[in-house]
C-alpha cells in the first residue's frame, strides 16, 4: 500500500480521521482506495455508527474481485468489527449477531494467513475474543495470537505483543490465576516501555498494581497506584481508574477518610 493509515489514524478523534481518510481518497486508486474505505468504516464503527459503517462496506463488497490480499482481509475485518467489537453493548450480542461476526472473522483470517499479513493476522485473532468473552476463550485467543507474533518476523506483528500480553494477563486475572497474571502484564510492561508511549506505559503499571492488589500485596500496589496519580497529574490526565485502586487499597489498609478522598476524586474524573 502507498498509503500509511497508521499516520492517518487519531483514534481519540475517529471524526477527525475519517476527514483524513477522504483527503486520502481523493487521489487514491485501486487497492488503496479500497484499504482506505474500509478505514473509513472504522471510524463509523468507533462512533457506534454501525448502519453507515456496514453502508461503506458494501460499497467495498462490489469492488473486491480482483483486489489484493490486504484490501479483502481490511474488509472482512472491517465487517466483523461492525457485529462485535468493543463498542457494542452486551444487549447487541445475539447469537446470530455473534455468527455473523465470527464468519467475518474467519475470512480475514485465513485471507491474512494465506497473504501471509501477520499484523493483521493478530489483529483479527484478538477481535475474535470479543465474539467468546468468557475467560478461558479470550485466553485461548490470546495464546493463538501470540503464537503469530512470536513465529512472525514482521513489525506488523511484533508490535502486538504488548497488546496481546495485557490481554492474557486480564484474562487470567479474571480466571483468578494472579501470579500468571502478574508476569503477562510485566512483560507487556517491557513492550510498552520499548515501544515508548507514556499513557499505554501507565496502564501497564497499573495493570500490575491492580494484580498486586489480588495478590493482597497491598503495599506495592499502593506504591504504584500513588505514583500513577502524580504523574497522571502532570500530564494533566487525572485516571477515575487510578482514583478507584486508591479508594479500595486505603480501605483495605483502614483508613476510610482517604478512601473517601479517592472516592471524591474519582466521582470528579468519571467520564
Amino acid at each position: 500500500m502507498a498509503i500509511d493509515i497508521n499516520t492517518l489514524w487519531n483514534f481519540s478523534n475517529p471524526a477527525l480521521s475519517e476527514q483524513n481518510f477522504r483527503a486520502a481518497l481523493a487521489s487514491a486508486k485501486g487497492d488503496d482506495a479500497l484499504i482506505l474505505q474500509t478505514q473509513i468504516a472504522r471510524s463509523h464503527g468507533l462512533r457506534k455508527d454501525f448502519v453507515t459503517a456496514q453502508a461503506v462496506l458494501r460499497e467495498v463488497q462490489s469492488q473486491l474481485a480482483g483486489a489484493g490480499f490486504e484490501a479483502q482481509v481490511r474488509y472482512w475485518l472491517e465487517l466483523g468489527r461492525t457485529y462485535s467489537s468493543a463498542t457494542h453493548t452486551a444487549a447487541s450480542q445475539t447469537a446470530e449477531v455473534k455468527d455473523q461476526a465470527r464468519a467475518a472473522y474467519g475470512q480475514a483470517l485465513a485471507l491474512a494467513k494465506k497473504g501471509q499479513l501477520d499484523g493483521l493476522a493478530v489483529d483479527t485473532i484478538h477481535m475474535l475474543a470479543f465474539v467468546d468473552t468468557a475467560p478461558a476463550d479470550a485466553l485461548k485467543w490470546a495464546h493463538e495470537a501470540l503464537a503469530v507474533v512470536q513465529s512472525s518476523k514482521q513489525p506488523a506483528a511484533q508490535a502486538w505483543e504488548g497488546s496481546i500480553r495485557n490481554n492474557m494477563g486480564v484474562a487470567l486475572h479474571q480466571l483468578g490465576r494472579y501470579d500468571e497474571a502478574l508476569a503477562e502484564f510485566q512483560k507487556a510492561l517491557i513492550e510498552r516501555e520499548k515501544a515508548g508511549k507514556p499513557e499505554r506505559i501507565r496502564v501497564a503499571q497499573w495493570m500490575i498494581a491492580w494484580t498486586l492488589r489480588a495478590l493482597n500485596r497491598t503495599a506495592q500496589a499502593l506504591q504504584i497506584q500513588l505514583r500513577l496519580e502524580r504523574e497522571n497529574a502532570a500530564a494533566g490526565q487525572p485516571d477515575p481508574y487510578v482514583f478507584e485502586e486508591l479508594e479500595i487499597l486505603y480501605r483495605v489498609q483502614g483508613e476510610p477518610e482517604r478512601a473517601a478522598h479517592y472516592s471524591q476524586l474519582r466521582a470528579a474524573a468519571a467520564p
